[in-house]
C-alpha cells in the first residue's frame, strides 16, 4: 500500500472533501481489523484513517501538499506543524519545530499562534480566528434493528432531537431591527484580552467576549422564541439506509445533520449506533450464525435428511447415520452478508439428539428389545432413554 495519503485513498490531488469522505469510507471498510482478511488490515486502516483526517483539514492539507509526503510525516512526529505559510519553514528559517519553525527573514510563523489558541482560547492568532467558520456538533442516536434488518439491509426512520436555526430571527439571537449599543465589557470589539503568566513567559490571552458572544453589541430585544440563543431544538425524523451485514454496535454516519455551524460553517454529523436485537433461533459471531437444532433417537442412528431454517428460509441438510449429540454441521454461506463486500459466513447447525419422556406400550416394548439385543441390563426402573440421558 502507497505511503502518500492520496494513493492511500485513491483520489485524485485535486479531489473535494465529499470525494475524500466517500473514499475513506469505502477503504475503511475494505480494511476493517473486524471483517478483513487481509493480514496488514489493522495496519492499512490506521493509514486510511489518518490519511482521510489530514486532507479533510484545510491546513494540515496545505501543508501537506507544500512540504510532501516525507518531509510532513517528519514535521508531525517532532511534535507538530502549522498549516499556514511559514509553518513549514521559508527559506533560510527553521521547519518543522513544534511551533512551526521560524519562517524566513526569523519571522515567527503562524504555528505560535495556534498554539497559543489551543491552549489559551486567543493569543497570536486570536484575532483571525474570532470569526472563523466552525463546524457544529456531531450529534448521537441509537436505532435498533431486528437480525432480518442487518441480513437484507433496510430503510428506517430515525428521529433525533437537534438545535436547528431559528427562523424567527435568523440565528441572530434578536428580533431584525433592534435597537443595539456597543459592548461596555469588550467596548465594540467583540474580544476581551487579559495578561497570562506561562512556562512560556507571559502571554496575551484573547477570548470572546462572553457579554455580547463576540458581536461586539449589546441588542435591547432577545428573540422570544429562542432566547438569545439564536437556535431552537426540534424533533427530526429521518431517513437512513441501513447497509446489509451491519453488526450491532456499529456506527452509520449521517453527514451535516447534526447541530447547525458558526460563522458560516457547516453543520455537524449525525452518528447512528446500531442495535441488533437477540433473535430466538440464531446465535450471531461476526459474519457466521449458530443454530441448535434438534433431532430423535432413530434420525440419530439411522440418519435423515432434515430442514433447517436460515434467515431467509429453510434449507435441507444432510444428518449422517451415528450422529452424536452435540455434533455440529457447517452450512457454507448460509450466514450473514460481509458488510460492503461479496459473500456471507456460514450457519453452523450444532444437534441435540431429544430423549423422549413419554412411550406407548409398544415403543417401550421395541426399545427395551433392542437394548436386550444389545446385551443392555435393562431396568424396568430406569429405561433405556434414561440411561442415555445420565450418560450424555
Amino acid at each position: 500500500m502507497s505511503e502518500d495519503f492520496y494513493e492511500v485513498l485513491g483520489v485524485s490531488r485535486d479531489a473535494d472533501e465529499d470525494e475524500i469522505k466517500d473514499a475513506y469510507r469505502e477503504k475503511a471498510t475494505e480494511y476493517h481489523p473486524d471483517v478483513s482478511d487481509d493480514p496488514n488490515a489493522e495496519e492499512k486502516f490506521k493509514q486510511v484513517k489518518k490519511a482521510k483526517e489530514v486532507l479533510t483539514d484545510d491546513q494540515k492539507r496545505q501543508a501537506y501538499d507544500q512540504m510532501g509526503h516525507d518531509r510532513f510525516e517528519q514535521a508531525d512526529k517532532r511534535g507538530g506543524f502549522d498549516g499556514g505559510p511559514g509553518g513549514a519553514g521559508g527559506a533560510g528559517g527553521m521547519g518543522g519545530g513544534p511551533f512551526g519553525g521560524m519562517g524566513g527573514g526569523g519571522n515567527m510563523g503562524g504555528g505560535m499562534g495556534d498554539i497559543f489558541e489551543q491552549f489559551f482560547g486567543g493569543g497570536g492568532g486570536g484575532q483571525r480566528g474570532r470569526n472563523r467558520p466552525q463546524k457544529g456538533q456531531d450529534l448521537r442516536t441509537r436505532l435498533d434493528i431486528t437480525l432480518e434488518d442487518a441480513f437484507e439491509g433496510v430503510q428506517k426512520q430515525v428521529s433525533v432531537r437537534r438545535p436547528e436555526t431559528c427562523e424567527d430571527c435568523d440565528g441572530e439571537g434578536h428580533p431584525p431591527g433592534t435597537d443595539s449599543n456597543t459592548c461596555p465589557e469588550c467596548n465594540g470589539q467583540g474580544q476581551v484580552t487579559q495578561t497570562q503568566q506561562t512556562p512560556l513567559g507571559r502571554v496575551q490571552q484573547t477570548q470572546t467576549c462572553r457579554r455580547c458572544g463576540g458581536e461586539g453589541e449589546i441588542y435591547a430585544e432577545t428573540c422570544s422564541s429562542c432566547g438569545g440563543d439564536g437556535t431552537v431544538q426540534r424533533e427530526a425524523t429521518l431517513s437512513v439506509e441501513v447497509p446489509a451485514g451491519i453488526r450491532d454496535g456499529q456506527t452509520l454516519q449521517m453527514e451535516r445533520e447534526g447541530a447547525p455551524g458558526a460563522n458560516g460553517g457547516p453543520n455537524g454529523d449525525l452518528l447512528i449506533e446500531i442495535a441488533v436485537e437477540e433473535h430466538p433461533d440464531f446465535e450471531r459471531q461476526g459474519d457466521d450464525l449458530h443454530h441448535n437444532y434438534a433431532i430423535s433417537f432413530p434420525q440419530a442412528t439411522f440418519g435423515d435428511t432434515v430442514e433447517v431454517p436460515t434467515v431467509d428460509g429453510s434449507v435441507e441438510m444432510d444428518v449422517p447415520k451415528g450422529t452424536q449429540s452435540g455434533e455440529t454441521f457447517r452450512l457454507k454461506g448460509k450466514g450473514m452478508p460481509r458488510l460492503r463486500r461479496r459473500g456471507q459466513g456460514d450457519l453452523y447447525v450444532q444437534v441435540q439428539v431429544v430423549t423422549p419422556t413419554e412411550m406407548n406400550d409398544e415403543q417401550r416394548e421395541a426399545l427395551e428389545a433392542f437394548a436386550e439385543a444389545g446385551g443392555e441390563d435393562v431396568n424396568v426402573e430406569q429405561g433405556f432413554f434414561e440411561k442415555i440421558r445420565n450418560s450424555i
